[in-house]
């Protein structure tokens, strides 16, 4: 039974740079959220409760049929909101997780100033196309921090989740976070 690794922040935190440099060290796929976002978008509009559904739909799928397969494990990279839809998070997490023999939760926080940095970076704009309107992501990125609660307080993660790691990665390389999660997890 295959492994689930869920690295959960805000935008542009580096989750899926992380989850790029974990996949290659763990032989794990990599299912970054915006691979779904991105396909949804094209067919729903991303602010409408139809475009949520179905993104949990498509992930849920995903999930369910991955848990039947030979591989060593899957990264999932998602934002959790810690406060304000924190039952509905935590419905999706163990709707995601149900089957997997060891589910892993990595928290990333990073400065909202190297996130801004972060958010104009070429492998980000390479991945998701909806970020490529930088005006608007920035926008979105500052107006999120109103909204959410995509960094937990201090003992949340932990009271949340049974294998959890938070780590602030401001100043820390993809590749050296990606290795800390491996060290930490045992993956």
């Amino acid at each position: 039974m295959p492994n689930f690794v869920m690295i959960c922040g805000p935008q542009a935190v580096g989750k899926m740079t992380v989850g790029q440099e974990l996949a290659k060290l763990t032989g794990y796929k990599l299912f970054y959220n915006h691979m779904t976002i991105e396909m949804l978008r094209l067919i729903f509009d991303y602010d409408q409760k139809t475009f949520r559904k179905m993104n949990d739909i498509v992930r849920t799928k995903v999930f369910e049929e991955f848990v039947k397969s030979n591989e060593k494990g899957i990264i999932f990279t998602s934002c959790f909101d810690f406060k304000y839809e924190l039952d509905e998070d935590k419905a999706y997490y163990e709707r995601w997780t149900k089957g997997f023999n060891k589910v892993c939760v990595v928290e990333l926080e990073a400065e909202l100033e190297e996130r801004l940095k972060r958010n104009k970076t070429e492998n980000r704009l390479k991945h998701k196309e909806s970020k490529r309107n930088l005006e608007w992501s920035e926008k979105d990125l500052l107006a999120s921090i109103q909204k959410h609660k995509f960094n937990s307080e201090p003992g949340q993660g932990e009271e949340l989740f049974e294998n959890y790691l938070k780590i602030n990665n401001t100043n820390i390389s993809a590749e050296n976070v990606a290795q800390m999660i491996q060290s930490k997890f045992n993956l």
